[in-house]
């Protein structure tokens, strides 16, 4: 069900997404991804399916667990994966579960994950994993910014 958001400065707000925007976004950030030799996993999920995803070189298996549940989290809280360890998660990653009932086999809590948003309702989630989290934060928004252009 989509979920009604409000636009912040760092997600754009998109006119329009489809399962054609995923593979642009997605073979986008791979091309960009394996320029720069990082070895992440990039998914993409159109409401619950799985539109694009992508394994480069040097990630793993539990790269691919990672953008699970990061995405996970983007659909439980409605924001990017990376605010709610900000916000909810800071140091205390075991008060974070126990407060809202979740588990860490399920529920990634570190930055990588980002709402796709269109005319303020999020569709979708694009998940990178295998950098730091912040640096996967930056090319999630980032490779949703090169949509607008």
């Amino acid at each position: 069900m989509p979920v009604t958001l409000p636009v912040t400065s760092e997600v754009p707000d998109l006119n329009h997404f489809d399962l054609d925007g995923a593979w642009r976004v997605g073979s986008r950030l791979v091309q960009g991804c394996r320029r720069a030799q990082q070895p992440v996993v990039i998914a993409v999920y159109l409401g619950e399916q799985r539109a694009f995803h992508a394994a480069l070189p040097g990630s793993s298996a539990d790269n691919d667990s990672w953008v699970e549940r990061k995405a996970r989290v983007v659909r439980r809280f409605a924001r990017s994966s990376h605010e709610v360890e900000l916000d909810l998660a800071g140091d205390d990653a075991a008060g974070f579960f126990t407060a809202f009932g979740l588990s860490p086999a399920e529920y990634a809590p570190s930055g990588g994950a980002v709402p796709i948003v269109v005319r303020g309702t999020m569709v979708g989630v694009l998940a990178v994993s295998g950098l730091t989290s912040a640096q996967d934060h930056d090319l999630a928004v980032a490779a949703l910014r090169a949509e607008l252009e």
